[in-house]
C-alpha cells in the first residue's frame, strides 16, 4: 500500500541517501521539507509522487493540515550549533509531532545520535550534563518523546559515526576530514589508543530506514553501525591502506594530556569525558547486513575508498 511520508531534513547528508532510497526503491508519496530546495542534488522528478516544500522547522505551524494526512514521518532535520538548537532539535519536533493524526500515522522514525547513549544503549547523564547544547538538545528531546502519546508509535534511531558525502551529497563531518589522514599517515603509525568505536555510512542509514518504512521495527531504541573497531584495529587498517606500517606504539591519551598541558590548551568538560571514556560502543548496531541485505560500507578500507583517499601499494 502507497504511504504519505513527510520527510525533514531531506537536504543534509543523511536525508540525501534517504530520500534517494525512498524515491528509487518505494512507490510512497513524499513531502520532502527543505529550507532550500537549491540544495538537493537528487533529481525530485525521477517519478510522480515527489513534493518539495521550501520551508523550514520554524514555519512547521503552516502545514498543519498535510500533518494530518500523513502515515509516516521521518524527522531527520538537525541544528548543529547557534540559537536555533533548542527550538529546531526539541520545540519544533514536539510541534510537528502534535499536529500528526494520531489514529493515522503508523509511524515516526526520529534521529537522535548515539553519543548521547552509554554502552549499555541508555541515556548517558554525561552528555546531558557537560556536553554541547546540540547533544543537550538531543538528550531532552529522547526523554520528551518517551512522554508523549504516541510514544509507541516513536521509533528512534542513534546513527555511530556517519561516513557519507561526494558529487551528488553533502559531505557528513567525519568524511570532510577523510582525505587529509594521507597527509597525516607518518605521524598516525607512531601511535596507538585504547578505545573503540561503531560507525555507518548514509547509504547504509537509508536501506535500514527503507526497510522500517514498510516493516515497522518492535524494538523502537536502535543504534545504527557496523561491528565495533578498536582505535588500533583502525590504525593499522589505515597503515595497510597507505603503503606503510605501525611503529613505535605510543599511548595517543597519554600524549594528548602531555599537550594539553604543556601547551595550556583549553579543553572542554565534554572533551575531557571523551578522553576518558574511550570506548563509544553499543549493544546490538544495526545495519543493513542485520536484515538479510548487503552493507555498502562496513571495512576501514571501504571507508578510505568511498572518501576519495587512493590507495598506496
Amino acid at each position: 500500500m502507497t504511504k504519505r511520508i513527510f520527510v525533514t531534513g531531506a537536504s543534509g547528508c543523511i536525508g540525501h541517501y534517504l530520500v534517494e532510497a525512498l524515491i528509487q526503491q518505494t512507490p510512497h508519496e513524499l513531502f520532502l521539507l527543505v529550507r532550500d530546495a537549491n540544495k538537493l542534488k537528487i533529481d525530485v522528478t525521477a517519478r510522480s509522487g515527489i513534493t518539495v516544500i521550501q520551508s523550514d522547522m520554524s514555519e512547521i505551524e503552516q502545514h498543519r493540515e498535510l500533518l494530518k494526512t500523513i502515515d509516516c514521518a521521518i524527522l531527520a532535520a538537525t541544528a548543529w550549533g547557534g540559537d536555533s538548537v533548542q527550538s529546531v532539535n526539541v520545540d519544533k519536533n514536539l510541534e510537528l509531532l502534535s499536529m500528526l493524526d494520531a489514529d493515522r500515522i503508523e509511524q515516526v522514525i526520529y534521529f537522535s545520535t548515539a553519543s548521547i547513549l552509554d554502552r549499555q544503549n541508555q541515556l548517558l547523564p554525561e552528555a546531558m550534563e557537560i556536553g554541547n547544547d546540540y547533544l543537550k538538545s538531543k538528550y531532552l528531546c529522547c526523554e520528551k518523546l518517551a512522554n508523549l502519546a504516541i510514544a509507541p508509535k516513536i521509533t528512534k534511531l542513534f546513527p555511530t559515526l556517519v561516513i557519507g558525502g561526494g558529487e551528488q551529497y553533502p559531505y557528513s563531518a567525519i568524511t570532510a576530514g577523510i582525505p587529509d589522514v594521507t597527509k597525516w599517515a607518518k605521524l598516525i603509525r607512531l601511535f596507538q589508543a585504547d578505545g573503540s568505536f561503531h560507525f555507518i555510512h548514509g547509504h547504509d542509514i537509508a536501506q535500514v530506514v527503507r526497510h522500517f518504512v514498510d516493516r515497522p521495527p518492535a524494538e523502537k531504541n536502535i543504534v545504527l553501525g557496523n561491528p565495533k573497531i578498536t582505535v588500533n584495529q583502525a590504525i593499522e587498517e589505515v597503515c595497510e591502506y597507505l603503503g606503510t606500517k605501525p611503529l613505535i606504539g605510543i599511548p595517543l591519551v597519554w600524549l594528548a594530556d602531555v599537550i594539553i598541558f604543556l601547551f595550556r590548551i583549553q579543553v572542554g568538560e565534554w572533551d575531557r569525558f571523551a578522553l576518558r571514556y574511550r570506548h563509544f560502543t553499543h549493544l546490538n548496531p544495526v545495519s543493513p547486513a542485520t536484515f538479510g541485505m548487503e552493507n555498502y560500507c562496513s571495512t576501514m578500507e571501504d571507508v578510505l575508498k568511498l572518501s576519495g583517499v587512493r590507495k598506496k601499494p
